[in-house]
């Protein structure tokens, strides 16, 4: 189907355009969970449900050893009496036994266990997933799996940077037209070009774009248009028409404003 579409295509927005649409389509077919927040795709920070249920467990045992300590302690409330009453749901021990002290230090002792075994668990299913994530990285994008071992954990702590004064100073950067005062240092590089030989007329070919692709991560972080190289190393049959439309606007001397557009994130 791709074929019909990309050789009706006129230049390469349209062209990115299809190809969103056709990877877009292909998700929806196999059922792929698509990104409901834009074109551009990030990693989720979601907490997994596994470790909220874990997590919801400790808090509970947390709340009644509380309630068990505080009823050792002489502290015979109402809701205090009732809560030793349900941990001890089920069993033989009654409150009015003589060795209900004991009986309360050994559930205590119990449920300290069992919150130090969800806690190992929770650094055990952590670790695993860090290394799956490690593995699956190392295959996709090595160079992104060093940069992540190699950077230091920066602290959260300390005053929060101003909007206002970051956006200005980077608007003055960016932004603002400069006119820069050419010295006689230009004279000098265009008399030491002279002599160079000017480069061959570049041509490109499906082959260069195919190899280009073939080069590239397959989930490295996308433009504006979110478009993973993953579905360009799949849709094969758009490289020639990518090589064509790259030859005119490297002819034209002109790019769409989509290829030349990106995200800054400021690194604190």
């Amino acid at each position: 189907m791709l074929v019909t579409y990309l050789e009706a295509s006129r230049d390469l927005c349209e062209t990115d355009s299809i190809l969103f649409g056709a990877a877009l389509a292909v998700c929806r077919i196999i059922g792929a969970k698509l990104s409901t927040a834009g074109r551009a795709t990030g990693q989720s920070s979601a907490i997994p449900a596994w470790r909220i249920r874990i997590e919801e467990r400790i808090a509970k045992a947390r709340a009644l050893i509380g309630r068990l300590i505080c009823f050792r302690s002489g502290n015979t409330r109402p809701r205090i009496v009732c809560t030793v009453r349900m941990a001890f749901a089920g069993t033989n021990v009654s409150l009015s036994l003589p060795d209900i002290m004991q009986k309360l230090t050994e559930r205590i002792d119990d449920l300290k266990q069992k919150i130090a075994a969800w806690v190992k668990r929770i650094r055990r299913y952590t670790e695993r997933s860090t290394r799956f994530n490690q593995n699956r990285l190392f295959q996709s994008d090595q160079k992104r799996l060093y940069k992540s071992l190699e950077r230091p954990i920066v602290s959260g702590t300390g005053p929060a940077p101003n909007q206002a004064n970051m956006v200005a100073f980077w608007r003055s950067l960016w932004s603002e037209p400069v006119n820069h005062n050419e010295g006689p240092w230009t004279e000098v590089v265009v008399s030491q070009c002279a002599s160079i030989t000017p480069m061959d007329p570049v041509i490109i070919t499906p082959d260069d774009v195919a190899e280009a692709v073939r080069r590239a991560p397959n989930w490295k972080s996308p433009g504006l248009d979110g478009l993973h190289h993953y579905w360009l190393k799949g849709f094969m049959v758009c490289h020639s028409v990518l090589a064509r439309q790259f030859q005119e606007a490297l002819n034209q001397i002109s790019l769409p404003s989509l290829f030349t557009t990106g995200i800054t994130h400021l690194v604190p």
